[in-house]
């Protein structure tokens, strides 16, 4: 069995398209001097930044989205 080798770079389109719009995600940032939480869209855009990481994960879930953490 041949693998193709060939390599495709996914346009946002091309996730959209996969049901990222009902995810976000959730990345650690230094914010203010202080460690804080960044809700992102799945496009990268930023939506919003929170104390800690339980209130980040609720507020994505009280918008109807998936949470998924990014290190």
């Amino acid at each position: 069995m041949e693998l193709n080798a060939e390599k495709r770079i996914m346009s946002d389109n091309d996730l959209a398209n996969l049901g990222l719009q009902f995810v976000a995600y959730v990345k650690p940032v230094a914010e203010r001097g202080g460690d804080a939480y960044a809700i992102y869209a799945a496009d990268g855009t930023e939506i919003a930044i929170m104390e800690n990481r339980d209130t980040a994960v609720a507020a994505i879930r009280s918008h109807d989205l998936e949470p998924v953490c990014v290190h």
